[in-house]
């Protein structure tokens, strides 16, 4: 007489209930490395993209400084030096006058104005041109200055000139961003610098 063998090899409703406790694990493990590494992209993203603009602005402003000279009417090639604003003449455009230049920190975005001379007599009182050169600038917040200067004695250990300072001492001018979108988000802020002898000034 035959025997019929019952097959009892499949899941018991414990051992599904794991299986899908473990599932379910993976896909939220998978999805909060997913979101993760969105977001440290996004913040990579962010970094590097400050870091260019930042080093774009930077440029600009120490190739500037560094042909600063006599305004078209006479002027001391710098107008003002403080903290987080800087006012000097120079060529900007290439033509027989030399502009009035200005770059300050408004909040956290960095400026640059131009005004041309214009009238008779010649003057600087026209419209200024502005435009937005960095962004995400925390210098105010972080209380370090965006402009440092320097006198002719500086050699590269000395310490910066107070300020106002006064314009007649100065012959380098030193700018230094720290840039930073989030705060939440990155360690410490990114920060780019340069160095800028003016060189009309130089005594030598």
């Amino acid at each position: 007489m035959f025997k019929t063998k019952i097959n009892n090899s499949g899941f018991t409703l414990l051992e599904l209930l794991v299986a899908m406790g473990i599932f379910s694990l993976v896909i939220l493990a998978s999805a909060w490395i997913f979101i993760s590494g969105l977001r440290y992209n996004t913040i990579i993203w962010d970094q590097l993209q400050g870091q260019t603009d930042g080093r774009r602005a930077v440029q600009e402003a120490t190739d500037i400084i560094r042909k600063a000279e006599e305004s078209s009417v006479g002027g001391f090639p710098i107008v003002l030096a403080e903290n987080n604003e800087l006012i000097l003449y120079a060529n900007v455009d290439n033509d027989s006058y030399r502009e009035k230049i200005r770059f300050w920190l408004d909040g956290t975005t960095l400026k640059r104005g131009i005004t041309k001379p214009s009238g008779n007599p010649l003057n600087y009182s026209g419209e200024e041109d502005i435009v937005e050169i960095a962004h995400y600038i925390v210098n105010i917040a972080k209380n370090t200055p965006l402009f440092f200067y320097y006198d002719e004695n500086y050699t590269g250990s000395e310490s910066h000139l107070e300020t106002p300072a006064e314009v007649a001492d100065i012959r380098i001018v030193k700018i230094q961003l720290e840039i930073e979108k989030d705060p939440e988000k990155t360690p410490v802020p990114l920060q780019v610098e340069s160095m800028a002898q003016i060189r009309n000034l130089k005594n030598n």
